[in-house]
């Protein structure tokens, strides 16, 4: 089995399920040149909960959460089967952080489904979602990272999906391909971090910058878990696309190994 990469995937807006612009194309690309995973194992920022749980339903719901968005997102639907074997390895190869595994109250959520739509669009390839803990550290997370670095060599890909930057209520409809001043030099403070020492992220937490940045943590947290994969693997990131849009939402994603 091939060792899998890993990435850190900008998904934007549920909207970029349905779009093809070039980060789609990306994400695309990513998937067509990697070979095919027994499994993704995926770190989404919407399942942003109390604990470390990870989904292990043969079959998880897709699970539609936003709203105010068109029907035909409603309606989309990927229904790629869950694997109850690859929870089990997953929450016993992190040991001993405890995780538990979810049968019945997760399943699969925009973060994953609209990244996965175009990565793997047949929706063939099992997937299981880890939660993030809402009550750890950021070296929690990134110590998370290098826990699951295993499941690479064991033909599991794992895709993480956030945004370096999200402030919702800054958002400029208008500005499609542009980021405020602040946003572009957080993103490009974090690019420059993730390619110096990915897991000293941490230092631009707390910057004036980062709490316009992340008013709230959970889509900068799935980055913490590329940083511990890139530092368990002795492995440069790559940046897979990147560019801001909207004025408060970067696009930037990140590969490991591939």
């Amino acid at each position: 089995m091939a060792t899998m990469p890993a990435a850190f995937i900008g998904h934007g807006t549920p909207m970029n399920t349905l779009e093809h612009n070039h980060f789609t194309d990306a994400w695309a690309t990513f998937g067509l040149l990697s070979d095919r995973p027994r499994a993704v194992l995926a770190i989404s920022a919407h399942w942003y909960v109390n604990a470390t749980a990870v989904t292990s339903m043969a079959n998880p719901p897709v699970i539609h959460d936003f709203y105010g968005f068109p029907q035909q997102l409603f309606d989309f639907d990927y229904p790629a089967p869950g694997s109850p074997d690859v929870a089990a390895q997953v929450a016993d190869i992190v040991k001993p952080v405890g995780v538990a595994l979810d049968d019945q109250s997760w399943g699969i959520d925009h973060g994953t489904w609209s990244v996965l739509a175009h990565v793997f669009p047949a929706a063939d390839v099992p997937v299981v979602q880890l939660s993030i803990d809402a009550t750890q550290s950021l070296d929690y997370h990134i110590d998370l990272g290098r826990r699951l670095a295993p499941l690479l060599d064991d033909g599991v890909m794992i895709v993480a999906s956030g945004n370096v930057v999200h402030n919702l209520r800054a958002i400029d409809w208008h500005a499609i391909d542009e980021g405020f001043d602040w946003a572009q030099r957080f993103d490009d403070n974090i690019r420059g971090q993730m390619s110096d020492d990915p897991t000293a992220i941490g230092r631009l937490v707390g910057t004036a910058d980062y709490r316009l940045a992340a008013p709230t943590p959970d889509h900068f947290l799935p980055l913490a878990y590329l940083s511990g994969l890139a530092d368990a693997r002795g492995a440069q990131t790559t940046v897979l696309v990147d560019g801001c849009t909207m004025g408060s939402l970067s696009m930037t994603s990140y590969v490991v190994g591939g």
